[in-house]
């Protein structure tokens, strides 16, 4: 299994912490809003992970967080919370917003048939666990307080920029965080901001330091702890975060632990639109809804994002998608036209079948190298095994594609009584060899909105 290690910009042999567990964070939504679909191409490259990982034989602990406070609109720690923003935007509170929206997201992901994480923690339900590690680096004196809160001293961490590789001395104030005096350092973050002055926020906590709420950056670092101890294996989200969120929250974990806190940093890259980067802030993205809106299956979403290597940008456009729905639909008539042609006797090839499934571990054990893989299983299905064997293959490689081919049934086929006894005419025009009074039929019955196709079972008959 080799991975590309974000951090040391290599690909590299992947050894798990535990011979065969394997524990995985992924960076999840902040509930403030449908997420959109650039954002589902990360959450898909954890779920391709944690699947590939599991037929692999791995065992996986899982974890994806919800962000339902501290995500400020700035990288800056400036700038209002997202869920108050989301909240005024709607009329309603920012508990209320956040139940809506991480409902919303819950079933957009059982949609896009991604498998349950093992935890799937809220932000707001850890603030004890957010508290207590900043509180153990203040013991170890990496913080100071400025009138918004308390803050990481990144002068005090060794390395800080080794994820982004930043040029910390050549960062131009404002670039990436705009100018705060009382900062010792333009690249500290917050750790913990104040609640402004008589001003009572729907979202406030009391803490050693005054009453107020987490910054952004903490919270992935304590849920992470918690639940999978201090140093883990992968973590994943997309590439944006490098910079800024995962620079900080290696800095404060390593403060706090004095151990290594991710052994393997894996990074989506951009989902574009028109060449843009896809993003809220621009207003030019589409949500899961909008995309079904328009005809197209969360699924076929997915079987497009399959098609791009995770650390490639891709563009997305209607007409991508749509060839993805026709691609989908084909693979399951052909899944269909499979499992009812199993039992007929075909060239069997064991040796084959070997080493085709050898060649799709081989690729998805190539960071993740899924449109290697998807491009073999249409090579499965071209070659001349026989039905079962097949079937078998790509039901098998389904357990990392997630297409969920397995549950695919043929819809029942209403025939019109006056269709089925005009395609028996027309068998039996054929029988006796008059063709062109059976392609006269042929005609007559497509014209009134049916297919027929000649088959070994004879003819098959169906709605345009």
């Amino acid at each position: 299994m080799k991975i590309y290690n974000s951090l040391t910009k290599e690909i590299e042999q992947f050894k798990p912490i535990n011979k065969r567990e394997v524990k995985i964070y992924t960076c999840g939504p902040t509930v403030y809003d449908y997420a959109h679909v650039g954002n589902f191409r990360t959450y898909l490259l954890s779920d391709i992970v944690i699947r590939t990982l599991k037929y692999l034989n791995f065992k996986v602990k899982s974890v994806m967080n919800i962000t339902d406070v501290g995500h400020l609109t700035s990288d800056a720690d400036e700038g209002e919370d997202k869920l108050l923003k989301g909240a005024k935007r709607e009329g309603k509170t920012a508990w209320e917003i956040a139940k809506i929206y991480e409902d919303i997201f819950k079933k957009e992901i059982k949609k896009m048939n991604f498998l349950e994480v093992d935890y799937l923690p809220r932000v707001t339900d850890h603030i004890k666990e957010q508290i207590n590690l900043i509180k153990e680096l203040e013991r170890k004196s990496y913080t100071y307080k400025t009138s918004d809160g308390i803050y990481f001293d990144t002068s005090k961490f060794k390395n800080y920029q080794k994820l982004a590789q930043l040029d910390l001395k050549g960062l131009r104030e404002g670039a990436r965080v705009k100018v705060n005096p009382e900062k010792k350092n333009k690249h500290d973050f917050a750790l913990w901001k104040f609640s402004p002055k008589n001003i009572k926020r729907d979202m406030e906590w009391n803490s050693p330091w005054g009453k107020g709420f987490p910054g952004w950056h903490i919270e992935c670092s304590a849920m992470s702890m918690k639940y999978l101890g201090e140093t883990i294996d992968l973590h994943l989200g997309g590439v944006d975060l490098k910079p800024v969120h995962h620079t900080n929250e290696i800095a404060q974990s390593e403060a706090a632990t004095g151990k290594k806190f991710v052994n393997y940093w894996v990074h989506g890259e951009f989902l574009l639109i028109e060449g843009k980067k896809m993003s809220k802030s621009k207003g030019n993205y589409y949500a899961l809804g909008q995309i079904e809106e328009k005809g197209i299956e969360p699924l076929a979403l997915r079987y497009l994002f399959l098609t791009t290597h995770y650390r490639q940008s891709m563009n997305l456009t209607l007409e991508a998608l749509k060839g993805c729905q026709t691609a989908l639909n084909k693979l399951r008539e052909k899944v269909i036209s499979l499992k009812k042609e199993k039992d007929i006797k075909g060239v069997g090839n064991i040796a084959k079948t070997k080493a085709l499934r050898k060649e799709f571990i081989k690729f998805i054990s190539n960071d993740f190298n899924l449109p290697e893989a998807l491009a073999l299983m249409w090579q499965v299905l071209r070659s001349n095994l026989g039905a079962s064997e097949k079937l078998n293959l790509v039901l098998d490689f389904d357990k990392v594609f997630g297409f969920n081919l397995s549950q695919v049934k043929a819809k029942k086929n209403l025939v019109k009584k006056e269709i089925q006894a005009l395609a028996l005419k027309r068998q039996a025009l054929r029988q006796k060899g008059e063709f062109s009074k059976a392609d006269r039929l042929r005609k007559e019955i497509e014209d009134k909105g049916y297919l027929i196709e000649d088959t070994s079972r004879g003819p098959a008959i169906k709605k345009k």
